[in-house]
Parts: structure tokens; sequence; C-alpha cells
């Protein structure tokens, strides 16, 4: 009732404030209100205006002066700040705050009318054909982390891996080897909660239980040789151990697989098994110096199984045969992976440059190429630098030594920063190898930027370079590393428009400090034409 009541004299009201006569009445009170301001405002202004100049007059010079270092003092603190978030976060942290928080509440964003249906539909697969995504892969180089990572940090006292580099491997061991039979094998059980386990002494004992409950557990030997194993002889021994009781689990997999699901996903995992065991034993006899056996190994496990090229055990190939300096095999495995229908990497793009420069590179001079200009096989070759360089932009700078080296991680972003480490960590030798090539890369390979001067709209001979790679890279590599950007971004504005204020501030309390009594006078006159 009481409701009701006040929405009756609210409705009385509403009528008789729209007749004529309410109308006009508003209108004369406006109008005098109006009139009041006109005279009244510019009389106050002017007692405002008198005030602020006697209280001018009767300021000293120490306090103009303290006020000009309080100035300086402030925005150089800004100005600091704002230089460190900007180099360690890639943005300005005004910048920043103001699109996060103050533009929503002056109303700034914007929300742009849904699209139709079938158009956002199409766009949006438009788009997930065109735009390569940021997807980070495992690197078919990985290191032992037994045997090399931790020797680095007992050396260093640094950490090579990240956490989320490791908590990647962790999810990649419990997809290559486990599977859901293993609740039936008391040993597999034991190691689907090891891969799952974040303290490596907790792993490696985990493993020893697996083993004392079945001999020929081959994940229980591969932890060992990957986590314990603090050499690559121990590595060898343990994968020697894993083959033999993985060929052993593999063979009897494969007469009962068709029996049902469950036997198929036994026999996958144990593929998976065994195919990274000699991917290892391979690695390890590269690494001690056996590199026409590891080469040997490479090729019958790549013919075994043709249908795992995504384990990218090619690039493994690539690397031992540039160390044999087989460069007619090396080419001849170019020709069979740098195809246009199957993913690149640096080791693809930068092999096929190699063996392109090696041809010219030994007589390469840039004067002599300025005054006769290239050849066809000098053109060739710079053309090839030109394609590595725009796939990944990072690379040369590692392999000139114009940025430090660090161990690659054991997950690599494409075309990114990671991906560059792992390769030049790797080839930097066989560049070395090969007389003129880094000469040759040093005067052509910034000629590639001049091809595409905004790569992140448009690209030459790849798809635009993606923006997320930056990101992505600080969480692989180590924080005492620092990432290369690409594009290099340009210092945001409260960068210059806080170091240009504290400058300036700066200057102004030096000349109060020189010539006190002028800047007094020249501080009232300010004052007094404002």
């Amino acid at each position: 009732p009481g409701a009701a009541a006040a929405l009756r004299r609210w409705e009385q009201l509403r009528r008789r404030a729209a007749t004529p006569w309410a109308r006009g009445l508003l209108a004369v009170v406006a109008g005098l209100g109006l009139f009041f301001v006109v005279l009244r405002v510019p009389l106050r202004l002017r007692d405002s205006l008198a005030a602020v100049t006697v209280f001018l007059s009767t300021l000293t010079p120490k306090f103009y002066f303290a006020l000009t270092v309080t100035s300086s003092f402030i925005s150089g603190l800004i100005f600091v700040f704002e230089w460190w978030h900007f180099r360690k976060y890639g943005t300005s942290f005004i910048e920043q705050v103001s699109v996060s928080h103050l533009r929503p509440l002056i109303g700034g964003a914007e929300n742009s009318p849904p699209a139709p249906a079938a158009f956002s539909a199409a766009e949006s697969e438009t788009s997930r054909q065109n735009v390569p995504e940021c997807k980070v892969w495992r690197n078919p180089l990985n290191l032992f982390r037994g045997a090399e990572y931790s020797r680095y940090m007992w050396v260093t006292g640094k950490e090579p891996l990240t956490y989320y580099d490791m908590n990647l491997s962790a999810q990649d061991h419990q997809n290559f080897f486990t599977c859901d039979t293993d609740a039936l094998r008391p040993s597999d059980t034991v190691m689907q909660k090891a891969w799952r386990e974040r303290n490596p002494q907790a792993r490696i004992k985990a493993a020893y239980q697996a083993l004392e409950l079945n001999n020929d557990c081959a994940t229980a030997y591969v932890l060992l040789a990957e986590e314990e194993a603090t050499t690559i002889v121990d590595a060898e021994k343990y994968f020697k151990q894993a083959l033999k009781a993985g060929e052993m689990i593999y063979r009897k997999s494969q007469n009962c697989h068709a029996q049902s699901p469950q036997h198929e996903a036994q026999l996958r995992r144990d593929t998976n098994v065994l195919v990274y065991v000699k991917r290892r034993l391979a690695m390890c006899a590269r690494k001690l110096g056996r590199i026409r056996e590891a080469v040997k190994m490479m090729r019958d496990l790549m013919k075994e199984f043709p249908l795992l090229s995504m384990l990218n055990i090619h690039e493994n190939l690539l690397e031992a045969l540039l160390e044999l300096q087989a460069y007619a095999d090396v080419q001849a495995v170019l020709a069979k992976y740098d195809d246009i229908s199957l993913p690149k990497s640096a080791a693809i793009c930068y092999t096929a440059a190699l063996l392109k420069a090696r041809a010219v590179s030994e007589r390469f001079s840039p004067e002599t190429a300025s005054k006769r200009g290239l050849s066809t096989a000098e053109i060739n070759a710079v053309e090839a630098i030109h394609r590595a360089v725009e796939f990944n932009p990072h690379v040369p700078k590692y392999l000139l030594e114009m940025k430090s080296l660090v161990l690659p991680p054991e997950h690599i972003l494409k075309r990114g920063d990671s991906e560059a480490v792992a390769y030049a960590f790797f080839h930097l030798q066989h560049w070395k190898r090969i007389e003129g090539a880094l000469n040759l890369l040093h005067c052509t390979w910034e000629g590639t930027f001049r091809m595409i001067p905004y790569p992140l709209e448009k690209g030459h001979l790849f798809y635009p370079y993606p923006s997320c790679t930056e990101t992505a890279d600080r969480e692989l590599l180590p924080t005492f590393h620092e990432v290369s950007v690409y594009p290099q971004k340009e210092l945001p504005f409260f960068i210059h428009f806080t170091a240009g204020l504290c400058s300036f501030s700066a200057m102004l309390a030096l000349l109060t400090h020189q010539f006190p009594e002028l800047m007094v006078i020249f501080a009232k006159a300010v004052s007094i034409v404002s």
C-alpha cells in the first residue's frame, strides 16, 4: 500500500511538472542561476589569482630548489621502475594499468557487435588454418638430465631447466610410458606413480621398487638412465638393459595386440618405449664418439618405424652426418624432409643454408661481390640464408657469438629463442668447420629484415612471425638467460615521458641552485602570465 501511494504521488508531480506554467518557472530559475554563475565566477577567479600571486611572491629560492629536486627524484624513480618492468615483462606498467583498470572505468572498452554465426565459424576456421599456433615441441636433441643437466647445476649452482619445462617432460613421460593396462602389473603401477613424482630422489627410489617387483621393467631402466646416471657411459648401460627388456615386452605385445583395445594401447606404449630407448642409445653412441654406429642406429630406427616421423629423428641424423662431414648424405636427408608439406625447423632451414654456403663461402669476399655482383651460386646461398633467418631470426646472433649460449631446454618453441639456443648449441661447430661460412652469414643475414619490414603482419616465405614466442620462451629458458625478442619492441611512451620529465626537472633544480634570484623572477613571471 505504501509503495502504491508513493507511485501515485510521483505520477501527480510528473503531470504537474509537464504543464506549461511549470516549465516556464523552471526556465526562469535556470536563467537566474546561470546569470549568477556568469557574474560570480570571474570575481572569484580574480580574487584567487590575486591570492596566488601574493603567495608566490613570498616564496624563497630554497622552496623552488626543493620542489624541483623532489620532482626530479620522484620522476626518476618512476622512470627506473618503468624501465625495469619493460625489461622483465616487455610492457609499460603505467600503460598496462591504464588499459586494464582505468579504460573500463571511463568507458574505453567498446564491445563490437557479434558477427553472424555462419561468418564467425568460417572466419575462425580460416584463422586456424592461416595463423601458426605457438606449439611447444619436444627437443629432439635434449640432453640427459642426470649426466648433463645435473652436472651443470653442480658446477655452476644454476638450475638449467625451468619448472614449466620439467612439467612438460613429466607429461610426455606419462603419455609415452603409461597405458590403461598398467594396473594389471605391479611394477608398471609403481612406475605410473614415479612419472608423477616431482622429487627426483623419489622417482629414482620408485624405479628401484619397480625393478624389485619385475627385473624386466624397461621404463624403470629408462628413468634410471635419464636421472640417476651421472655419466653417458652409465646411462648407456641402463639403456642397454632397457632395450633388452623392451624388445622382449614388445614381441609379447605384438602377438596379442589384436585381442582387445587394451592390448592395442599396451602395444602403442611398448612401441614408444622401444623407439625412445633405441634413439637414446644412438645419442649415447654419438656423444661417446661412435658416430658411424649412431648413424646406423638412427637409419635403422627410421626404417623400422617410418610412421613416427613426428619424433624428428631425422634431426638427430642430420647432426651426426654433419659431424662425419658426409654432406652428400645430409643433402639426401634434406631432400626428403625439407618439403613444403612437412613442418619446418631451424635444423632443416639452417642446414640447407649451410650446404649452399659451403659451395661459395671459401672464396666469398664482400668487396669483390660488391664490384662484380653475385654469382648464381652466391645468390642461391644468400637466398637460403635469408630463408633460414626469416624462419628463425634468433639463430645468427648465437652462431656469430654475439649472444652467449646456455644449455638447451628439453622443449623448444619453433621459430623462438629456445629453438635457436638448441640449434646453435649443437650446430655451431659445424658452421665453424666450413671455412668462410660464418663470414658469409655475417655479411648477409641482416638483409632478411629489409624484405619483411612488418614481420608480425606479413611474411615472405613463411607465415607472419608469431607474436607469442617471447612469453613461451621466457617459460622454457632459465631466468639467468636474456631472452632474444623479435621484432625488437620500441620503448613505450611513458618511459620517454618519465625520462624527459626527470631530465627537465633536474635541469630546473640545477638552474635554481646556480641562479636562485633569476629563477624566482622567472617563476613569478610565469605565474603572472598564466
